[in-house]
């Protein structure tokens, strides 16, 4: 079995800048700055305060979500020597105890920044904080279960954000039609996070992380992560024609049947498949999350 110590590193005092942004990783911060932008359509209006929208959307993303990543690379490292040594920590392009403390400072820069917030904004960056540690690190480590761990990350990735945007906007508690939809698109967001534990199965088993495609074996764990993503979004539909969206339930529909499409092309190979239907299928997920919002503004919630 492949360690840290197989893969000589350079020897460096301060971190690579490049690194630096690889940690925190960019590419991770659209859902969640999509889900609160989801939650402030959800019940806005044009009158809102425009500056609150800016520093949430700052906060779920760049900040919040770049310091889950940061603290996730930290607290795997040992796994990433496996899967993937040229990662920023297991390289040595982030050396020492450079990834910890980058992860630590911004979880303070994150509360300080959701203290700007209101009440509702500060509340939910602890939650976001407590879960990003939570996911990660011990001796809770959500990661280690094929139910928690991705569920946890689903909720916090996409139903938190989406709740917290609504709740800022509104200055107060939800109505409870939006909390529920959040919620729904956070549950099947479990499905996106399984897929996403497809890329590091030899590590994952390797050290006895028990991701779904270790447990159930990947053509199992697809089929799980299908219907996780495909029931919500069900849920979803039948909700906004019983409150009168038809039209909005049925454009849901028709990017749910593309996303039925481009499941079974997953299917046939799931470990091959699995990152191009994140980058692919998941694109009308999100892009119902939006139809969902609009919708559930006109209705007046």
């Amino acid at each position: 079995m492949s360690t840290l110590s197989d893969h000589p590193v350079p020897i460096r005092r301060w971190p690579a800048p490049r690194a630096l942004l690889r940690l925190v990783k960019p590419w991770t911060w659209f859902p969640p700055m999509w889900a609160y932008l989801c939650g402030v359509v959800s019940v806005g209006t044009l009158s809102a305060d425009w500056t609150l929208v800016a520093l949430g959307v700052v906060l779920a993303g760049p900040v919040t979500c770049g310091m889950s990543q940061a603290a996730n690379d930290w607290c795997d490292r040992h796994v990433d020597a496996i899967n993937e040594p040229d990662r920023p920590i297991p390289s040595g392009n982030v050396p020492g105890r450079w990834g910890l403390w980058i992860a630590l400072a911004m979880t303070v820069l994150s509360l300080a920044i959701g203290w700007q917030l209101g009440p509702w904004g500060f509340g939910a960056t602890v939650l976001a904080c407590a879960a990003a540690w939570a996911y990660s690190a011990e001796p809770l480590r959500a990661k280690r279960s094929p139910l928690w761990g991705p569920l946890l990350c689903g909720l916090a990735y996409e139903s938190l954000p989406w709740i917290t945007g609504a709740a800022i906007l509104s200055a107060g508690a939800p109505q409870p039609l939006v909390l529920v939809v959040a919620t729904l698109y956070g549950i099947g967001a479990y499905g996106i996070m399984v897929l996403n534990d497809f890329k590091s199965v030899t590590g994952d088993r390797a050290l006895g992380l028990r991701s779904l495609p270790v447990v159930l074996g990947p053509a199992r764990a697809a089929r799980v992560a299908c219907w996780a993503m495909t029931l919500p979004q069900i849920a979803v539909i039948v909700l906004l024609d019983l409150n009168g969206k038809l039209l909005h339930g049925t454009a849901i529909a028709a990017l749910l049947a593309i996303q039925l499409l481009a499941m079974r092309v997953l299917l046939r190979d799931p470990l091959g498949r699995a990152q191009w239907y994140q980058g692919m299928g998941v694109l009308f997920f999100i892009a119902g999350m939006m139809v969902a919002a609009t919708a559930l503004r006109s209705i007046g919630v």
